[in-house]
């Protein structure tokens, strides 16, 4: 089966956000629009014809999550991931943010303090000061346009008494798909201090060519702290739909997790989601298997142009999912010029790297999850007004 990436699909009038929601973002309905994270791509036929099947059905009542929905889930992770995951270890819930705000509640109490790197996505902050916990931040280190994590700072906020960390895994915006080392080293702080780690990983599925991604829950020992979030949004576009699983090993985490997610009213479920996740999950592969390299390739595009015509702009090129961290700062503007530069002379409508926290001034976000020939028009643009 061949499926057709370059395809245009007007998206415009549908009430998504990404096109709809430009005026409100960007002050203009005329920008390209290259920053919700969804793709502009049709999701796989498997879930397109689970969705019409479901449909079908005239009666759209509440909902209970199926067995099936779990076992393919299970059998995902260890297809794609070789990570051992079992049904009892799961709990679902509706929505990814507010399933990472529910995982978060559930291991600490208000005041206590939670650790997030940044620059990382801005619903991490939101959601720790939401919840009325103390926000630390671990910022990420800066090397040769690569981040590295600060294990040292890390650790001493864990042994000053941190509760829990919210690790972003592959990493948003930056790209980066820690390795199995250095999420080895996180699980061995976390280990010592008795802290929570809750690894948002709902990128994972999207490592790119050339690279792999490492599930923090495969390398967790039986006791550790560890609550992992999946979804089936990111990878299969299915963002609208709001399913995610939360994967906890220990059952003092399972049942507070249950807990909370209940008195958060995130327990339903939607006849809809559960049709489509079951079948990206079962039948998804080979849609998933296409669409990474082209992903790797339209990647590999923009590093190229960047590099040989716009070298004032500098990719942090990503290892998995279909955002760009691009670093601006040799166009020596601030961060109020730099937004208008890209709003009014480039007409694109990209993410300011100020949403994402301290480290993100002088960098944008650009997503590459829409037809080559888009992203093409938009390298167009930028070399255009740089030069």
């Amino acid at each position: 089966m061949t499926f057709d990436f370059d395809q245009p699909i007007d998206r415009r009038g549908s009430h998504a956000l990404k096109f709809d929601g430009r005026r409100q973002k960007f002050g203009s309905d005329e920008v390209s629009p290259l920053w919700v994270a969804d793709m502009d791509f049709a999701a796989p036929p498997c879930v397109v014809e689970a969705l019409q099947e479901r449909a079908r059905h005239p009666i759209y009542g509440y909902t209970q999550y199926p067995e099936s929905l779990q076992q393919a889930l299970v059998g995902w992770c260890m297809r794609r991931h070789r990570w051992h995951v079992e049904r009892d270890w799961l709990v679902p819930a509706s929505g990814v943010l507010a399933a990472l705000s529910a995982a978060m509640q559930a291991c600490t109490n208000a005041g206590d303090a939670v650790i997030v790197q940044p620059p990382v996505y801005p619903g991490f902050f939101r959601a720790v000061e939401d919840a009325g916990r103390r926000l630390l931040h671990n910022p990420l280190r800066e090397t040769g346009g690569r981040y590295a994590m600060d294990l040292a700072q890390l650790e001493q906020q864990a042994r000053d008494g941190a509760r829990a960390l919210l690790l972003c895994n592959p990493h948003n915006p930056g790209g980066r798909a820690w390795s199995p080392d250095e999420l080895g080293e996180v699980l061995r702080i976390a280990r010592r201090h008795g802290i929570t780690v809750i690894a948002d990983e709902v990128h994972g599925d999207l490592a790119l060519p050339g690279a792999g991604y490492c599930p923090l829950g495969s390398l967790a020992q039986v006791d550790d702290r560890v609550i992992a979030l999946l979804s089936p949004g990111k990878t299969f576009n299915l963002s609208g739909l709001a399913l995610s699983m939360l994967v906890a090993r220990r059952d003092d985490l399972r049942t507070a997790l249950r807990k909370t997610v209940a008195a958060m009213h995130l327990g339903d479920a939607s006849p809809f989601a559960i049709a489509a996740a079951e079948a990206a999950w079962r039948e998804g592969d080979a849609w998933l298997d296409a669409l990474k390299p082209y992903l790797g390739d339209t990647r590999d595009l923009v590093a190229d142009r960047l590099r040989t015509r716009v070298p004032s702009i500098r990719l942090h090129s990503p290892e998995a999912g279909y955002l760009l961290w691009l670093d601006c700062r040799g166009l020596g503007m601030d961060d109020d010029v730099l937004r208008d530069f890209f709003i009014q002379r480039c007409k694109l409508g990209l993410n300011p790297g100020t949403d994402f926290g301290p480290g993100g001034g002088g960098f944008v976000r650009m997503n590459i999850g829409t037809p080559r020939c888009n992203v093409e028009a938009a390298l167009n643009a930028i070399e255009a007004a740089t030069t």
